[in-house]
């Protein structure tokens, strides 16, 4: 695989892996971006990244160069796309490569921006998600 894409300062990756639905892919974009005066994420659509899992993603990650690791990636997945929520996928690259979490658009950039500056690590998410696995906020957000 080709090393992940960089993204932009201050955003995350957002990495499309479903390429099912292109309407779906618009909707999340549009909610991701949706009252949202700064970029807080960089999409990438990309055929060369359809279906690939987490282990290869967490691979392709450890096999790049040390200035080109991420230490985490959103994915939108076949479960991003065919859920009305639209919940991205969650991937930790750095602490503990492929733990995951699922994050609606709601709260994206709530998790984006504190992560892309290490206010928070992928830790204080994914320990706050709910019994499905996905962060919906802290208690009294």
């Amino acid at each position: 695989m080709t090393p992940l894409p960089q993204p932009e300062d201050l955003t995350s990756l957002v990495l499309r892996t479903d390429f099912t639905d292109n309407a779906a892919w618009d909707a999340l974009k549009a909610a991701l971006i949706f009252g949202d005066p700064y970029p807080n994420a960089t999409f990438v659509s990309d055929p060369q990244y359809a279906r690939v899992g987490i282990h290869a993603l967490v691979q392709a990650d450890a096999d790049a160069d040390d200035d080109d690791k991420l230490t985490y990636l959103f994915l939108a997945d076949s479960t991003t796309m065919a859920d009305d929520e639209h919940p991205l996928l969650a991937v930790d690259l750095y602490d503990q490569p492929g733990r995951t979490f699922r994050v609606p658009p709601r709260w994206y950039a709530e998790v984006s921006a504190n992560m892309s500056i290490a206010n928070m690590d992928f830790a204080d998410f994914a320990d706050a998600a709910d019994e499905s696995g996905t962060f919906r906020g802290f208690e009294g957000d």
